[in-house]
């Protein structure tokens, strides 16, 4: 959910089931980060990715890094559960069962 401040109630930016891998479907949630744009990137642990939702993407999201199903590869997670970026906009993804720390450039 997304809350504007002074709002009485909140914005779905996007719903999670327990479907696994479905597009805009999110299965346990555990670290998020909205930068300077508005734009949310999501630690999508289950499903071992992370999201983008941009301001305009009307729920949908996209898969920036992950997707691969769980591993341990240069683009897999095994319960990715929390992110950050650095100044420069390096994504740094906290890959808890890998027992390391990944960081990508993302453009």
């Amino acid at each position: 959910m997304k809350w504007v401040e002074g709002a009485k109630e909140g914005i779905v930016v996007t719903v999670g089931q327990t479907d696994w891998n479905v597009l805009p479907q999110l299965n346990h949630p555990q670290g998020l980060f909205v930068d300077t744009l508005g734009t949310l990137y999501v630690a999508d642990s289950r499903n071992h990715r992370v999201m983008r939702w941009t301001q305009g993407d009307n729920k949908q999201g996209t898969v920036i890094v992950g997707r691969n199903d769980a591993g341990a590869g240069a683009n897999q997670f095994n319960v990715p559960t929390g992110l950050s970026f650095d100044r420069h906009g390096n994504l740094y993804v906290a890959d808890h069962w890998n027992n390391r720390v990944q960081r990508f450039s993302i453009e």
